[in-house]
């Protein structure tokens, strides 16, 4: 006797079913301007790290000059 065939199906992630509500709900439009908003905001947080550091570096560089 032999066994069933086992089918796979791949459970979406999250990441994909948002997307997927997202295509249906938006025009393509609105889904790009999202998304470069998104785009934007994580260049803005990394920017911001970067500005952080570099403060810290000059700072510690002034206090380490006699």
């Amino acid at each position: 006797m032999q066994a069933a065939p086992v089918r796979a199906t791949a459970i979406p992630s999250l990441t994909t079913a948002l997307r997927a509500v997202e295509s249906l709900l938006m025009s393509g439009g609105q889904r790009t301007a999202r998304r470069n908003a998104w785009t934007s905001v994580l260049e803005d947080r990394r920017r911001a790290k970067d500005r952080v550091e570099a403060e810290r570096v000059l700072d510690q560089t002034l206090i380490a000059r006699p």
